[in-house]
């Protein structure tokens, strides 16, 4: 009897030690609450301008190239080589340029959306209630999405993203 009772109280220890040592994990898309709770802040505004910004020269420059590249077909179906190889030139020139542009625009809003993410006001907030959630919520870790490449496939049950927005905007008064 003794044995018995020694073997259950041995297994039930053991259950229990086995359950706290279970690790829950919740993901978090910081990138989406940064545009959902602050995309009427100023510096979020200007980010925003210069997107459009860049975006309206990338279109205004692709319809350009567009326009040379017809005018290109018309010369070669005229038989204006002189033209064609001009035209061609013009068309090699302003792609270079454009994916300069492209590439250098790029960096730079990516560094911006960076920046803005990494101001103290948002992050203290952020954090604070990301660790109001997980203690809450027993998470033992909240890995954000926006950084990690490494996450290939994750659960809608651990996606605590809306739950951080919503408490954020409750704690500012803009519910």
């Amino acid at each position: 009897m003794f044995k018995k009772t020694l073997l259950i109280l041995f297994f039930g220890v053991s259950c229990a030690l086995y359950s706290q040592q279970l690790t829950r994990f919740a993901v978090v898309d910081l990138p989406k609450v940064y545009t959902d709770f602050f995309r009427d802040s100023r510096p979020v505004r200007e980010f925003n301008e210069r997107s459009t910004r860049v975006q309206n020269e990338i279109d205004r420059r692709t319809r350009e190239i567009t326009e040379l590249r017809a005018r290109l077909s018309e010369a070669v179906l005229k038989g204006d080589q002189t033209e064609a190889n001009r035209l061609e030139g013009q068309v090699y020139r302003m792609n270079e340029a454009l994916k300069d542009y492209y590439q250098t625009q790029t960096a730079i809003l990516e560094d911006q959306r960076k920046n803005l993410m990494r101001s103290g006001s948002f992050l203290d907030q952020v954090y604070d209630e990301i660790r109001y959630i997980a203690e809450s919520e027993g998470y033992s870790m909240v890995i954000d999405l926006g950084d990690s490449k490494g996450i290939v496939w994750h659960s809608a049950t651990v996606d605590i993203t809306e739950k951080l927005i919503q408490n954020l905007r409750t704690k500012s008064g803009r519910n």
